[in-house]
This record gives C-alpha cells, sequence and structure tokens, in this order.
C-alpha cells in the first residue's frame, strides 16, 4: 500500500485538543470557536489550502487535513457580495473539517467565520503568524505525531555517529555486543524493543520504549541501568537507522559474503536500510567488526565504495598485462572459487611467498 494512503487512513491520529495545547508546536493558535469539535481527528499530515472549496469544487478536499485560510482565500471572499459570501462559507463548513486555521491578519471577516464554524462545530483557530510560517510549525509537528511506526526486535546504538541496529534471535548476544560498546565509548538508544518511525524523506527513526530508556538486559546481570553506571553521554534519546547488522550462528554450510560487492537491504516501514550478515564464532571481537563496519559505513556515505574500488583497480590491471603477468599477481595457491567441500583445507603456501 502507498505511504501516502497508509498514513491517511488506518494510521496514527491526533486530536484537534491535542494539537494545539501540544508544547513543540512552534505557532500559538488561539481557537475561537467551535470548541464542541476538539475531539475531531486529523490524520494527514499535509495542510490544505481550500482556494477551490470556497467556489463549490469539492474534488480532492480532505475533512481530516488541517485547513488554512490566508490572505488569498480573504481576498475572494472579501469580493463577494453578502448571499454570495454565506453560500461559500455554508458550502464550505458543512465539510465539518477538523480543524481550520485563518492566518490573514485581517479580522473584518472572523464574525461570520466564527458564525458557520459554530453551526458546524468545526475548530477554527487564528494564527498570528502568516500562511507559510504557520504551515511550516504545523508541518514539523504533524510530521512528527502521524508518522508511521513500527516495532523492531533488537538493539539500536549510535556508533561513531551511525545508527547501527543489531538484529538477530534471542541469546545470539546483542545486548552483551552492545554493552561492549558502551564501555568503548560508543552510545545505546533502545535495547530489545526499537521504537521506528518514519520521516520524510523517507528515512527511519529509532527510539526506546519509555520504559526501557537508558536500559540494557544482560542475561546473567540483570537490567541495567546504563546513564546511571556510565554517565548521560552513554545514551540518547533517539538516532537515524543507518545500517543493520545481523547476528547470526557461524555456520559450515552458510556461504558468508568475503568480498563486500554486493548489497543487501532489510526493509523497516518500506524504506530499505543496508544489512550486513555477521556471523558469530568463538574467537571473534564482535565489538571491534561493528566499529570498523560503522566506519565503512560513513566511507561509503562520502562515496568511497574500498571493496568496489580495489576490484574496479584490479580489473583495470588485469586488462593492461599479459595472462603470464596477471599471474605473478595472485599466488599460486589462492583458490580462484570457493573450494567446493568447505571442509577441505586449502594446502598451505609455500615458504617465501
Amino acid at each position: 500500500m502507498p505511504l501516502a494512503d497508509w498514513r491517511g487512513e488506518g494510521g496514527p491520529t491526533i486530536t484537534v485538543r491535542a494539537l494545539l495545547t501540544d508544547r513543540a508546536l512552534g505557532v500559538r493558535l488561539r481557537l475561537v470557536a467551535g470548541e464542541a469539535g476538539q475531539e475531531r481527528v486529523i490524520s494527514h499530515a499535509r495542510i490544505q489550502k481550500p482556494g477551490l472549496a470556497l467556489v463549490g469544487h469539492l474534488h480532492g478536499v480532505v475533512p481530516t487535513r488541517v485547513q488554512i485560510l490566508g490572505e488569498t482565500e480573504a481576498s475572494y471572499l472579501r469580493t463577494l457580495e453578502e448571499s454570495a459570501l454565506h453560500r461559500s462559507l455554508d458550502g464550505f463548513f458543512a465539510q465539518r473539517f477538523s480543524l481550520v486555521v485563518v492566518t490573514s491578519g485581517d479580522e473584518t471577516l472572523l464574525p461570520q467565520l466564527i458564525a458557520y464554524a459554530s453551526r458546524y462545530d468545526v475548530p477554527l483557530a487564528v494564527s498570528p503568524l502568516r500562511s507559510s510560517h504557520t504551515i511550516a510549525a504545523l508541518h514539523v509537528l504533524l510530521d512528527e505525531r502521524l508518522a508511521p511506526r513500527t516495532v523492531v526486535h533488537g538493539v539500536l546504538i549510535d556508533v561513531f555517529g551511525q545508527g547501527i541496529l543489531l538484529a538477530g534471535k534471542s541469546g545470539i548476544g546483542k545486548s552483551e555486543c552492545a554493552l561492549e560498546l558502551i564501555l568503548r565509548g560508543h552510545r545505546l538508544v533502545a535495547d530489545d524493543a526499537v521504537h521506528c518511525d518514519w520521516q520524510p524523506p523517507g528515512v527511519i527513526f529509532g527510539a526506546p520504549a519509555a520504559l526501557l530508556a537508558h536500559h540494557i538486559e544482560v542475561r546473567g546481570l540483570g537490567v541495567l541501568d546504563v546513564r546511571s553506571l556510565f554517565g548521560v553521554a552513554s545514551t540518547r534519546e533517539r538516532k537515524r537507522i543507518h545500517l543493520v547488522i545481523r547476528l547470526q550462528e557461524w555456520s559450515e554450510d552458510t556461504e558468508y559474503d568475503r568480498m563486500g560487492i554486493e548489497d543487501r537491504y532489510h526493509e523497516i516501514l518500506g524504506v530499505p536500510i543496508r544489512e550486513i550478515v555477521l556471523p558469530i564464532r568463538p574467537g571473534r571481537s564482535v565489538a571491534s567488526i561493528i566499529e570498523v563496519a560503522a566506519r565503512n559505513e560513513l566511507m561509503r556515505r562520502s562515496g568511497v565504495h574500498s571493496a568496489r574500488d580495489f576490484f574496479t583497480r584490479l580489473n583495470q590491471t588485469l586488462l593492461r598485462i599479459s595472462p603470464e603477468e596477471a599471474d605473478l599477481l595472485i599466488p599460486p595457491t589462492a583458490p580462484s572459487s570457493p573450494p567446493t567441500s568447505p571442509a577441505t583445507p586449502a594446502p598451505p603456501a609455500p615458504k617465501g611467498r
């Protein structure tokens, strides 16, 4: 289902009362009519400028969006005769919008607007700012409050500024690995249940559940308060997810990526996020590997792809030399393809090579 449809139908909603009283709203809206309609819900983050609705063209008008009546709409209404003005306002407010905001600054039409808003119990608010500033403030808040959300199982940690989501089955060692990274100076975001939300232009942020914030559960130790143990700099409230690292038990029957050329992705709320499968076996320093993965992700985002750059140089070199010279670049004992049986070890390299 397209994201716009998901958000507008069956997705998160916010009541008009909650919107008007939200401290994060960057504009002070004064409610002047429609107090009885404050429990109506807003389910779309996009704002509408209903100019055509005032002339009776209602196609595309969505009642659950915030409607903005700015200077353009006010100047049109002021040109109407009294009878036409009443027909226009009656048809407009009969749509029973969730919220109408007046931003023109000219209150000459406000008595008529209040009268029809009260007739249909449509909340009517006045903004002290011009339309562009009011719309921007509403968009910032609604994008946050109406963002699509989901909960994923894993541990989210900030490593070198990169949001790393550790995934894998229970007991694989995600929390223990996160604890080792915290000891190295990195920051915990969420353990066990990562609350993810979609933000424009198509990025995923993760945060902890309210009751689990700053805490991590380690088998044998129980639930630990990371902030109390390591200080306020050891945790974060929220972080964008840049990379998913899936921890798996090492298996001789599984072929793992050894070149790093092909990318695989994990989708969260329809957004593909690059994923690495990291095999776990005794003796591997998983925390160190994750630190390197985070550094490598920083390089990739700056345009440097180490594996592809290496093979590009290798291919260019091989194209310029003869087959005999190419044999000198590769030790004869190094297999050109994976052995047919993983259990069969490669012969040892001759001494001096």
